[in-house]
């Protein structure tokens, strides 16, 4: 029989980078401390001060730091929160909602170990700069598409372009909005996050 506590440190660990809410963040969170997962998220970084993210963080007494050119005006970004990550011995990055391009410093040091979610079929138009959260669903239902769905994908230098890990599909019912498609997108995104950890953890 294996201990709870040998179990803790076993389990990979994960480091997330968040713009603003961090939803995908507190997904992994309850399925690490849910041992749906063989995880532990030890660091949450953002650019935003004002991230709700940091400050779910701070009540779940989780390290956390802002990283921006406004506090480090001097610093390379990038090798900051690479150094950061590698502080904390990070497994895996997650990046929840983060709004700014990883750059090769990052890339290099954690090379397929940087995984996103883009709320859309990639490779496809609803990929790229801008292509983002509402704006994506906005689109979709804008071109009459029938199919849309999640990709959980590794991150390289370009928006939405690393290899996909694996991807889920949900058909649009007739009278679908983007209200109702952002809100089963979300579902199928929490999904498909748990999905994919479970697959890079085994």
């Amino acid at each position: 029989m294996i201990n709870q506590s040998s179990t803790k440190l076993s389990s990979k660990k994960i480091g997330i980078l968040a713009s603003h809410n961090g939803s995908g963040f507190q997904t992994i969170k309850n399925a690490c401390d849910q041992n749906i997962l063989n995880a532990q998220v030890v660091l949450v970084i953002s650019n935003n001060s004002s991230s709700k993210a940091l400050k779910t963080a701070e009540e779940m007494n989780i390290p956390n730091f802002i990283v921006n050119d406004k506090i480090y005006p001097n610093d390379n970004i990038d090798e900051k929160i690479a150094k950061l990550f590698k502080e904390y011995d990070c497994d895996y990055i997650f990046c929840s909602g983060y709004m700014k391009i990883i750059g090769s410093k990052l890339i290099s040091s954690f090379e397929e170990k940087i995984i996103n979610t883009h709320p859309a079929l990639l490779p496809s138009i609803y990929g790229g700069k801008g292509m983002y959260g509402r704006f994506v669903h906005e689109a979709i239902i804008k071109n009459n598409e029938k199919i849309s769905g999640v990709t959980i994908h590794f991150v390289n230098e370009k928006y939405d372009d690393g290899k996909i890990i694996l991807k889920k599909e949900l058909e649009l019912s007739k009278n679908e909005t983007v209200d109702t498609l952002e809100n089963k997108i979300k579902d199928l995104e929490n999904q498909a996050i748990i999905e994919a950890f479970k697959n890079l953890l085994a």
